[in-house]
């Protein structure tokens, strides 16, 4: 039998079954139990379903992380619609174009956005709206006010169905939707599983955007394994800091630049200290986002800090690969090895490539995307022989541990030589003035391409160009040094905290413009 044609029962419903007083979420000082999300599911299921919403609607979702914002999720998966989470963080012309290209049949929003989704309304005449708002202390909610519709409502999940169409961040180019099956989250759930293990009493802490992979992902596994998500409306290194210490958070998912923030309020605290750790209950820290910097690796290594490195992709439904907890301090830049329903390899020049030679990483497997919604010619580029071709390049060393280097599309060729941007950054970001860096090909009569650097100092901090280009000379070949090195404010960023790379030409016009330089 194909694993796409299995039907298993409501994850939530058979959690609300299992572990009906267990928490399920909370979300600042609102909490609700599995059966009370799961009440909450089914009565927002019956509004959606007064509203007009049928099975294989597009529905999208322009809402902040919440209580309404989970149930919601779920409210969708029992009326078999799909669920197309839109990124606050875009413009006007941005969101209108993700809505008319997935072909979505309503558009729900929340109060803090009600402004934006008017000017949607607006720009798009003929899609219908609707608000999905929070009353009570415990988040009771209403939708526009609608009655509820007696349906029936699903009560098996088919893996094969489509979950949800998620925009890809549109770091190389113009985003695609990309289609999130219920199987490719149970088998990216199973794989988590068995290479970070399980406790039913885990606690794992949602900071990432829940309309990006990263934290779609963790609602699901909350109600595959029946654990507890405590879930953050934003990112505050304090507030999270706090929760890791007082609230028994077991797991955290973020980013790079997350963490370093994390680590930099950590010490700003009277109590904790330079140098400080987290308490023992916090048995991971998973780690994804693009390369890692080498230097905050070895920091955490230094304070015992649980950090595993992980690479994936919205089309792979987060993560891919995975560094096991027994080998974090073996292979600490490594990103591991693959979960166990994955498949990858290296291919270069059309060939697979040696242990320790870089090329592209390919995927194979149930966690891995069918295609984007409505581009036949993108899927078919995405995949050559039933892999799908990454755009990223790493390699593997003997043992099968993936290095990630970066993207295909920012890799710089200076004088023939392939120059990796992360590497450049993560030298530059171990100075301990630099806060951030970000590194792009600029042209060169000479080179054809040289590497320039912009960074951003921490505060308090001072340092001349040329004191970092000496620091990266000791460290660096030299074609891989930086031809110039520029100051910033700040570095372009998607909104989970990834490195736009594309916008940094951008940058140094901005900065010309401005006279910063």
């Amino acid at each position: 039998m194909n694993t796409t044609d299995i039907v298993l029962p409501d994850w939530l419903a058979r959690c609300a079954e299992n572990r009906p007083a267990h928490l399920a979420v909370q979300c600042g000082q609102a909490h609700w139990s599995f059966a009370e999300l799961d009440r909450q599911a089914t009565r927002l299921a019956r509004q959606l379903a007064s509203a007009g919403v049928r099975e294989g609607h597009r529905v999208a979702l322009l809402a902040a992380n919440s209580l309404s914002y989970v149930a919601f999720v779920h409210a969708l998966t029992r009326l078999g619609a799909i669920l197309v989470p839109l990124n606050l963080r875009l413009t006007l012309e941005e969101l209108c174009w993700q809505v008319r290209d997935v072909h979505a049949s309503r558009l729900v929003f929340d109060a803090d956005n009600a402004s934006l989704a008017g000017e949607i309304g607006r720009a798009l005449p003929q899609l219908p709206l609707a608000t999905l708002a929070s009353g009570s202390t415990q988040g009771e909610m209403v939708l526009s006010e609608l009655p509820e519709k007696d349906v029936p409502l699903r009560t098996l999940i088919d893996l094969g169905a489509t979950q949800a169409i998620l925009y890809t961040s549109g770091t190389t180019g113009q985003p695609k939707g990309a289609i999130i099956t219920y199987g490719m989250q149970w088998w990216n759930a199973v794989g988590s599983a068995l290479n970070l293990g399980h406790s039913p009493d885990d606690r794992w802490l949602a900071c990432l955007p829940l309309f990006h992979i990263g934290g779609l992902s963790i609602l699901m596994r909350s109600v595959i394994y029946g654990i507890s998500v405590m879930l953050y409306k934003k990112f505050d290194p304090v507030i999270i800091n706090q929760a890791l210490f007082e609230d028994k958070i077991t797991i955290i998912s973020v980013v790079a630049v997350m963490l370093q923030r994390m680590l930099a309020a950590l010490d700003g605290d009277g109590e904790a200290g330079k140098g400080a750790t987290y308490p023992a209950t916090l048995r991971c820290v998973l780690l994804g986002g693009g390369p890692v910097p080498r230097p905050l690796l070895e920091e955490c290594l230094l304070r015992d800090i649980p950090v595993v490195q992980t690479y994936g992709l919205t089309e792979a439904c987060s993560q891919a690969v995975t560094l096991s907890p027994e080998d974090a301090k073996r292979k600490p830049a490594s990103a591991g090895r693959p979960l166990p329903p994955v498949q990858l390899r290296i291919i270069d020049d059309n060939r697979p490539a040696a242990p320790g030679e870089p090329g592209e990483i390919f995927l194979q497997g149930p966690t891995i995307t069918p295609g984007y919604a409505g581009k036949a010619e993108a899927t078919a580029q995405a995949f050559h022989d039933g892999w799908f071709a990454t755009g990223d390049i790493g390699y593997l060393d003997k043992d099968g541990y993936l290095y990630v280097l970066d993207r295909r599309a920012d890799l710089i060729i200076s004088g023939g030589e392939n120059v990796y941007p992360a590497e450049i950054e993560s030298v530059l970001l171990s100075h301990p003035a630099v806060e951030g860096v970000g590194v792009c090909g600029q042209a060169d009569p000479q080179w054809g391409q040289s590497p320039v650097a912009f960074v951003v100092l921490k505060a308090g901090s001072t340092v001349s160009a040329q004191e970092l280009a000496n620091y990266a000379a000791q460290k660096l070949a030299r074609y891989k040094q930086p031809k110039a090195i520029y100051f910033a404010g700040q570095l372009p960023r998607t909104s989970s905290g990834k490195l736009i790379r594309r916008e940094l030409p951008t940058l140094l016009q901005t900065l010309h413009n401005t006279g910063a330089l």
